[in-house]
């Protein structure tokens, strides 16, 4: 089979996975030989794999000159399950787009944002680390986002960026939806002091708990954080020392962990100490993959509720797709894919 390799060089700058490229050149110069590609492909050593957890057959072949562009932009990536499931969202609603991995280093970050608003995308998401920092680089920012001081959304129209945020909103939704119980009134302990962390903690600010503890590895972050919600709600920052967040953990009613600590591959890890956990505790972790990480496998050995990581993923996703296309998200579409996603990496 003749080889075509995409070398437009504003790739070079957006880390779309190779193989990703190389196929859809290859559909574009030689539809014909689509299927075979394809498969080729899936039967290919981890490409194949990664093929199936970004896009269906079905995604593959509807793909031409009108199809519109989104993606993710973080860095690392492999542990997404957002193209899976906003791919199928796309294709349930017979929307001609596509949304696609953009790993991105911290030194291309500027770059990169500049490519893709000249480019044929309507939009992206923003995942760690950049939640904050992609602020610098948009034309407008959503009144809410602002508030909050973190982008995970950006639509385009017309080559202009705006930034919203979905977190929040994604957070607490799942936070209800899973624990049947309001979030008003309630003592939170949140763990983490990035982009996640803020969205949260304004989010829930502005929805009347009585008061936020800020806790993070780097004292300094979670005091500036503290002094940006405590215009909104009683909140401190609480430093990593085993008393200090003994204290404030056992004045709470709902742990938040904001952290990528027991993300994969580093599936041991937890954010805390297993003892300063109480069965009067409700545990959130928004990390996702794996669907239970250590820290709720603790919590539920402690006699805690718990709120899994993916509902929160699916409720922001959906969000942010509302915003791309003013349509209402099939979010059972959605969490079906994002469900799926996570069985493959199994």
């Amino acid at each position: 089979m003749k080889k075509y390799y995409t070398n437009w060089h504003i790739w070079k700058k957006i880390r779309i996975p190779a193989y990703i490229l190389n196929f859809f050149s290859c559909f574009l110069v030689k539809k014909i030989h689509y299927r075979n590609i394809y498969n080729f492909i899936l039967q290919t050593d981890i490409c194949g794999i990664m093929m199936k957890n970004y896009f269906s057959m079905e995604v593959i072949l509807a793909i031409n000159t009108e199809t519109k562009l989104t993606g993710l932009i973080g860095y690392p990536l492999m542990q997404s399950y957002s193209p899976a499931m906003q791919n199928a969202a796309f294709q349930k609603c017979k929307l001609n787009k596509i949304y696609i991995p953009i790993e991105t280093e911290p030194a291309s970050l500027e770059s990169v944002v500049k490519g893709i608003s000249k480019m044929n995308f309507e939009g992206f998401n923003v995942t760690k680390p950049y939640k904050i920092e992609i602020m610098k680089y948009l034309d407008e920012i959503d009144e809410y986002a602002s508030l909050i001081g973190a982008v995970n959304t950006v639509k385009i129209i017309s080559g202009i960026l705006k930034g919203y945020n979905t977190d929040g909103n994604g957070f607490l939704r799942s936070f209800e939806e899973n624990t049947r119980a309001k979030i008003e009134g309630k003592n939170i302990f949140i763990l983490g002091g990035g982009g996640a962390a803020r969205a949260i903690a304004m989010t829930l600010a502005l929805n009347n708990v009585k008061k936020i503890y800020i806790c993070n590895r780097t004292f300094e972050k979670a005091a500036a954080l503290s002094a940006d919600v405590n215009k909104l709600v009683s909140c401190d920052a609480v430093s990593m020392e085993y008393g200090d967040m003994k204290n404030a953990i056992n004045d709470s009613h709902v742990l938040i962990n904001t952290t990528s600590l027991g993300m994969f591959p580093n599936v041991d890890g937890s954010p805390i100490n297993k003892n300063l956990l109480n069965e009067n505790l409700i545990i959130c972790d928004i990390v996702y993959n794996p669907a239970k990480t250590k820290l709720l496998n603790d919590a539920e050995e402690k006699g805690c509720k718990i709120v899994p990581g993916l509902p929160m993923l699916v409720y922001q996703g959906a969000e942010s797709f509302e915003i791309w296309t003013n349509m209402s998200a099939p979010v059972d579409v959605m969490f079906k894919a994002a469900e799926e996603a996570s069985l493959r990496r199994l």
